[in-house]
């Protein structure tokens, strides 16, 4: 599965800590992040991770090119939902993609353990239906 790893400002830490605690299931699958956030979780976890620009200067603008595409299974964010965004429109724009294109977004630690353990499972193999087009429509 391809999985993005995003983390605003202050919750770069708990990304961090998360993907260490979950490093077992995460190196099973293909990992995705936006700039420093990408750069901070492989330093910490030494998981490979294909990092792309920094969200405020287009990385999220990155990933939801990839959800449109068909080309990304999950997305784990963790907002600041306290703090303004200046590219608050950009993130917007991520989470009505992945409504859109019925893509699992976990935006806090409680719901990516719930997603980790799903993937754990194995209860994401619907995706691979999707992606090769056997799906049908959309749930």
């Amino acid at each position: 599965m391809n999985i993005a790893l995003i983390a605003h400002d202050k919750k770069k830490q708990d990304i961090i800590h998360f993907t260490m605690a979950y490093k077992h299931v995460l190196k099973e699958h293909h990992l995705f992040a936006t700039g420093t956030t990408g750069k901070n979780i492989a330093d910490g976890t030494g998981l490979p991770i294909h990092r792309f620009q920094s969200g405020p200067i287009g990385g999220d603008q990155q990933i939801g090119a990839k959800i449109a595409n068909n080309e990304m299974d999950a997305v784990i964010f963790f907002r600041d939902p306290l703090t303004a965004q200046p590219h608050e429109p950009d993130v917007s724009a991520l989470m009505r993609l992945c409504d859109v294109h019925v893509i699992p977004l976990a935006t806090n630690p409680a719901a990516a353990e719930i997603m980790v353990q799903a993937l754990a499972r194995g209860d994401f193999e619907w995706r691979n239906n999707a992606k090769h087009g056997q799906e049908g429509k959309q749930i």
